[in-house]
């Protein structure tokens, strides 16, 4: 649940001092230009010739991107009335309102119009055009056409309605990043049932939390995947996952290793048997608000929202998103290494909407050298990239020298899911080729889509996301409400966006959505992160409120510290947290991962230590500098701040944290273990 601010940040001189430290309020050149949009490139880009489609189509001059932004959030009906039409959205019923209002929450897009999202996929591409590369840790890329991805999005519908699956009904999938999974998914919204899924390196606790919520019919289930080398059985949670779900009538098995006997699981069948003869999808079109698909939050804090999103309101947001900011288009192969429970995985998905190609990836990154993303990306000529933040910045630790690959294809790299430290943007500079452009991105999972981004027609500067994208109507406020410009603020939306969540699952009246999203500022949606909109119109997300460090009534977000502490060469990763204890006191600690061979020593903690004083603040110097074996964070690469925090102020890991949603759960024991200790010395 998201709160106002209330302290105030300025409480006295030393405040003020802080303050003034602050690398947010300071001119460092951290901000240089590293691209500029080229005219004809501009012109020729997808939002460019939007803007030209509504000067000839609509009569609307709108000239640049901040124009066009400002006219979009403005005007929120004119706007996404130009993106359906510019996109040719293709309705069994037309609508009859754009946009009801514009309170928040409640807000409905598209109202009477009967549509299906899958419908749209499947309309695009030439038969014989590759629709889906897939690539795993080691073998050749095996492409899948658009005439064979329709064919069998058609035959597995067909057979999902003969096992008895309507509209509304759940189908769940368990599946690594594969085309089975693209599949199923366009196969279950083609008929109007909801998808959801679950990638297989979730532990099954977690997997039951999510899919026990929904309560799906039919389970799509691979028996086995491969990561780093080594493949990973997973017919005997397949079973219990079976065993657990007493919704399930039937599960679909999508067969991993050819090679191997045939796994022995009751109300079984095969994926590969229902797809062997090709059919054409038969589409249910549905009302605009009809369930699409659910996500799941993190789960991190508590146990994992199902959140709704709606056929009309993706259909539209993926339109935009990926067409008028990405830039995607028939020529592009569009790469984002992501599993199947990230939001990037929809959002690589929507990239058919535009006749791209989708690179799917089920593997390491790192697997057989940290470079091995890059050297797949090179082999499948990927024109567009997207990958953790932590991954580029493990590749700038690693010294990753890119310069003898073929990457002359790649023109938008985008970096996301955490902030990328400086050292992280350096490395991208000095190694991606002259023209390819750095597209840092921050969005949600409550919105499947990018809050901030980058675009054809906007300059990158160094450290910063370029902008906002187009009909998000972003802002900054501070803890009366009001707007900060240029200084640090709480991050709202202050006009609805289609892909907003529908409802939460399982929240008949809307309180958890109106408590997680609403009570910090009612009818303003606020995402619970810290941003710095500047007067350019930049952008820099600065972490969790909720995991903000609050020392002395000065505020700062944690990833201020990380990009100072990870960019030292001894340091591999790095958790900071602020612990209000029960006696009043506020005990803050960071926790750092050695680089390998490195030594954290009394002189680099020092070190560590001057550098926070002298360029952030002098009162979020760390209590201890502590070394650990490792740090665990989100399937997604989040770091645990929230769980770490609660730890160390008594409570358990059970008790904070779902340990299947998060890789090396075992690390949780070593903070156990150090807050015990604590706790007897204290």
């Amino acid at each position: 649940m998201n709160s106002p601010l209330t302290e105030s940040p300025l409480e006295d001189a030393g405040a003020q001092t802080d303050a003034q430290a602050d690398p947010r309020h300071r001119d460092d050149g951290a901000a240089r230009l590293v691209w500029s949009p080229d005219p004809r490139d501009a012109a020729g880009s997808q939002v460019g010739r939007f803007l030209e489609w509504l000067r000839r189509e609509r009569e609307q001059a709108v000239e640049g991107y901040e124009e066009l932004w400002r006219w979009s959030v403005e005007e929120p009906e004119e706007f996404w009335a130009a993106v359906w039409a510019y996109f040719e959205v293709e309705a069994s019923v037309p609508y009859e309102r754009v946009l009801t209002d514009r309170d928040m929450p409640g807000a409905r897009w598209f109202t009477g119009a009967r549509l299906n999202y899958a419908a749209h996929v499947l309309r695009t591409g030439a038969d014989d055009a590759v629709a889906v590369v897939a690539l795993d840790e080691d073998g050749a890329p095996e492409e899948m056409t658009w005439g064979a991805l329709r064919g069998q999005v058609g035959a597995f519908a067909a057979a999902l309605r003969e096992l008895g699956v309507r509209p509304g009904d759940r189908v769940a999938g368990y599946l690594p990043n594969i085309p089975a999974a693209v599949v199923a998914m366009l196969a279950t919204t083609g008929i109007g049932a909801v998808w959801t899924a679950v990638s297989p390196d979730f532990g099954t606790r977690s997997v039951l939390d999510r899919l026990g919520q929904v309560e799906p019919t039919v389970l799509v289930a691979v028996d086995g995947y491969r990561f780093n080398g080594r493949h990973h059985d997973r017919t005997d949670t397949v079973a219990e996952l079976v065993e657990s779900l007493p919704s399930v009538r039937r599960t679909i098995l999508v067969r991993s290793q050819q090679d191997q006997p045939l796994p022995s699981l009751v109300h079984t069948l095969l994926y590969e048997d229902l797809v062997a003869v090709p059919r054409a999808l038969e589409p249910v079109h549905v009302d605009a608000d009809h369930p699409l698909w659910i996500l799941f939050s993190s789960g991190t804090t508590g146990k994992p929202k199902g959140i709704v999103q709606s056929h009309a309101g993706i259909l539209l947001e993926h339109l935009k998103s990926l067409g008028l900011c990405l830039d995607l288009g028939p020529g592009d192969r569009y790469f984002f290494h992501s599993s199947t429970s990230w939001m990037a995985w929809n959002f690589l998905v929507g990239g058919l909407l535009h006749g791209a190609t989708i690179v799917l990836y089920s593997g390491s990154p790192s697997h057989d050298g940290v470079d091995r993303l890059w050297r797949r990306a090179a082999e499948v000529r990927a024109t567009v990239l997207g990958m953790g933040a932590a991954y580029a910045n493990a590749c700038a630790k690693a010294g990753v020298r890119l310069g003898d690959l073929d990457l002359h294809c790649l023109r938008t790299v985008i970096p996301t899911g955490a902030p990328l430290p400086l050292g992280g943007w350096q490395w991208l500079v000095d190694e991606l080729p002259a023209r390819a452009r750095i597209d840092a991105i921050c969005g949600g999972t409550d919105v499947c889509t990018v809050f901030f981004g980058g675009s054809p027609l906007l300059p990158v500067r160094f450290g910063r996301i370029s902008g906002r994208w187009l009909g998000v109507d972003a802002h900054a406020y501070d803890e009366s409400g009001q707007e900060v410009v240029g200084g640090v603020g709480e991050f709202v939306v202050t006009t609805p966006m289609p892909s907003m969540p529908v409802e939460f699952w399982n929240d008949p009246d809307g309180a958890r959505l109106r408590a997680v999203y609403f009570s910090a500022y009612p009818g303003i949606w606020s995402q619970g992160d810290w941003i710095v909109i500047d007067t350019d119109g930049t952008v820099q997300v600065l972490g969790r409120s909720d995991a903000t460090l609050n020392r002395g009534g000065v505020r700062l977000g944690s990833a201020d510290i990380y990009t100072l502490v990870e960019g030292q060469a001894e340091v591999a990763d790095s958790l900071v947290v602020g612990v209000e204890l029960p006696d009043g006191e506020y005990y803050m600690p960071m926790f750092i991962v050695p680089s390998e061979g490195a030594v954290i020593d009394d002189g680099l903690r020092e070190r560590l230590s001057s550098t926070i004083r002298a360029e952030l603040s002098p009162r979020h110097v760390p209590d201890a500098i502590i070394e650990v074996p490792g740090l665990p964070r989100t399937l997604t690469g989040k770091k645990l701040e929230i769980p770490v925090k609660r730890i160390l102020q008594g409570r358990s890991a059970a008790e904070t944290v779902s340990t299947g949603s998060i890789d090396h759960p075992e690390l949780l024991a070593w903070f156990e273990r150090f807050a015990l200790d604590r706790a007897r010395a204290g």
